[in-house]
């Protein structure tokens, strides 16, 4: 196998529990070692750290697959990826999840999602691109599936260097109908963003469910309508939701009729920002009491950390100028460049600048079928709070 070697003290990293070595740490880059490629780590001493595949045109060069001197064990994709299972099977997590969450699970640039018989996998990396053909028929003995759909439009393959080409094994249809908390949703898989559904937000949609009865909601950025329609189940007066994009808000309006609750949540096209701005001036119709706001992940990249902070920033004082004294918003960020104490400290900013008194009734975070590994804050994405003016 193939090694490389890290430049004095930069094993320590590794040592602590992170998985990615960047480009800069390693000492004499070789350019000519193909992406993808398994390679042993060395420190500066030459001991061996552990094993991971190596990318020498990404900024994060090596992504640790094993920590250690021992070999990696062949059928390793294999192993991984039914151990990752076992774990979702521990916390009840079985027929819809997440079963596999990149370095979280070994499996650094791999994220499967089930919807019952169907898989969506998306791969992010060049070495996880190399075990395709392992990882497909891992996830055929694993999970026995109708079709695995293979999307490729993420970001992040063009910065490995892979091409967005999708893939099907067997059959997969265009949507999937699944079961959440007990409500029902059709998903776009081919088309949807992401794999097609935020299973992330799971236990937060739960957890926000005794706080919306007899509650005027508004869903900001609906998408398919998951926060919306959970309201509406659950006592919410009524509920008006939102997102730029015509595909989802119609799979929205298909799953409040599926819900049987298409007279009670309504989704429109409709930009967030324009109508909170017609909210603090009261030109809706109603005035909400409850506002639901999940705005994508503004921060990609660490350079556009401060401008995304100042949209988020916004977004919460144009939420909190709306609503009157016992309102409630619950707010969300995606972004693993977000911290939890830049999180919190973008909602005092928000609360401040919007001249408001409130309260944080609970801060959450991701749903435990995307597990959080110690020593590797990157996979601490998913930050929640609710909020209630007082």
């Amino acid at each position: 196998m193939t090694e490389i070697k890290l430049k004095p003290k930069e094993h320590r990293r590794i040592e602590a529990g992170h998985c990615w070595i960047f480009s800069n740490e390693i000492d004499g880059l070789d350019t000519s070692i193909e992406p993808g490629t398994l390679v042993r780590v060395l420190d500066s001493e030459g001991h061996c750290v552990g094993t991971g595949f190596f990318n020498p045109h990404s900024l994060i060069a090596v992504r640790m697959v094993q920590k250690g001197p021992e070999p990696l064990p062949e059928d390793f994709i294999f192993q991984n990826l039914d151990k990752a299972y076992d774990y979702r099977k521990e916390i009840g997590v079985r027929k819809y999840g997440r079963m596999c969450y990149g370095e979280s699970d070994n499996m650094p640039g791999l994220v499967v999602d089930r919807y019952g018989d169907i898989l969506v996998v998306e791969i992010l990396t060049a070495g996880m691109e190399k075990q395709k053909d392992a990882i497909t028929a891992a996830l055929k003995k694993i999970y026995k599936p109708k079709g695995i759909l293979y999307r490729s439009d993420s970001a992040f393959r063009t910065l490995e260097g892979l091409g967005n080409t999708p893939e099907v094994v067997g059959e997969v249809p265009d949507t999937v109908q699944i079961e959440e908390n007990g409500v029902k949703y059709e998903v776009p898989l081919r088309v949807g963003q992401k794999t097609g559904f935020y299973y992330d937000q799971r236990e937060n949609r739960a957890f926000l469910k005794p706080y919306f009865k007899d509650k005027l909601v508004l869903d900001l950025y609906s998408y398919i309508g998951s926060f919306g329609i959970t309201a509406a189940l659950d006592g919410a007066a009524q509920v008006w939701g939102c997102d730029s994009s015509a595909a989802a808000v119609e799979f929205a309006n298909k799953n409040a009729e599926l819900n049987g609750v298409k007279e009670l949540a309504v989704f429109h096209r409709d930009d967030a920002e324009r109508i909170l701005s017609a909210m603090k001036k009261k030109e809706l119709p109603d005035q909400p009491d409850f506002v639901l706001l999940d705005p994508p992940a503004f921060a990609k990249s660490r350079k556009n950390l401060p401008k995304a902070v100042g949209l988020y920033v916004k977004l919460v004082k144009m939420a909190l100028e709306g609503l009157e004294e016992g309102g409630y918003l619950a707010f969300s960020t995606c972004s693993h460049h977000i911290s939890r104490e830049l999180f919190v400290d973008i909602i005092r900013q928000g609360v401040s600048k919007s001249g408001k008194r409130a309260v944080l009734v609970e801060l959450r975070g991701q749903a435990k079928d995307h597990p959080i590994l110690m020593g590797m804050p990157e996979t601490d994405y998913l930050h929640f709070a609710l909020l209630q003016l007082r």
